[in-house]
């Protein structure tokens, strides 16, 4: 399949490779593109086929999916992005450098006042973020070139972040605003009237009344904070269990993180701020399309 623009730059219908060979060869067409292969008409056709074409947005904090079809389903276009996930490692690279230089015999440059406009200024998105939703928008747009569109469809489902660290929520609403550490001062509070004050390894057999709240998986090892990661020992036990001597059973959790969710969260609501025209669809009902053509999933075949 190739892809056809006219004179003037507005995209036509794709057509086949042979038929773009026979324009290249007899000179009514040239090349302006090679991936995708574009090629552009000499002169105005005498007749004209254009269809209406969907593009289907299955956006993503990771990758997004874009597809293209027509009212009855053949696919013209279809491709998933990869989005970065550098950004906030290269700010803070560049943020050391900049900060190296002040210690440095440089050139002598006037103090600033008052210079970060930027991030003060109303509706401004962190640098990963806006970078995620450019680069949906870029190739948005590049598609637009290519084929004519007649409408953008995104799907725009939303991720409770609250359900997702704890699934409780859905079965018991009430703990949207209480919690499972409600009542108690700290998460220290919690767990120790959740294990009963009591150590969990020798229950209380070594006399020990001092207690500690123990990371099962270890902090330096990217440990949580949360109470699943959590275990009350006694400082006897605690000291075995750093130093060896003491093996837990006990299995616990790395820190978790919902920025994913977040940022899906943010990126739909503004992709659909950005194109105001478009209709919005969820994943359930993509999900059900995709299971009933046999499709696997993937991004781009949520898209189509």
């Amino acid at each position: 399949m190739v892809f056809v623009l006219n004179v003037d730059g507005a995209p036509l219908m794709p057509c086949q490779a042979v038929v773009a060979r026979l324009l290249l060869k007899s000179g009514d067409a040239t090349v302006v593109r090679v991936t995708p292969f574009t090629i552009k008409l000499a002169r105005e056709p005498e007749t004209m086929h254009v269809e209406e074409l969907t593009l289907g947005v299955d956006a993503g904090s990771r990758k997004g999916g874009f597809g293209v079809t027509d009212a009855d389903g053949n696919v013209f276009y279809a491709s998933e992005v990869e989005l970065r996930q550098d950004i906030t490692k290269k700010m803070d690279r560049r943020r050391k450098y900049r900060r190296s230089r002040r210690g440095r015999k440089c050139r002598y440059r006037e103090p600033r006042f008052l210079n970060r406009g930027n991030s003060i200024k109303a509706g401004r998105l962190p640098p990963t973020l806006r970078s995620k939703i450019d680069a949906h928008a870029r190739e948005i747009e590049c598609i637009k070139k290519l084929l004519p569109i007649a409408g953008v469809v995104i799907e725009a489902g939303t991720f409770d972040p609250h359900a997702l660290a704890n699934p409780d929520v859905l079965n018991d609403p009430v703990l949207y605003q209480r919690g499972l550490q409600y009542g108690f001062n700290n998460t220290k509070a919690y767990v120790l009237h959740r294990d009963d004050y009591t150590c969990q390894h020798c229950k209380g057999r070594s006399g020990d009344s001092k207690l500690h709240c123990h990371h099962v998986a270890w902090k330096s090892n990217g440990g949580s904070d949360r109470p699943d990661n959590l275990l009350v020992l006694c400082e006897t036990c605690h000291l075995g269990v750093h130093d060896a001597s003491i093996e837990l059973n006990a299995r616990g959790k790395r820190k978790g993180s919902l920025h994913h969710a977040t940022h899906q969260n943010v990126i739909n609501k503004r992709l659909l701020e950005r194109y105001p025209d478009a209709s919005e669809t969820f994943g359930y009902i993509t999900k059900t399309h995709r299971e009933h053509l046999g499709l696997p999933k993937t991004h781009y075949n949520d898209a189509i």
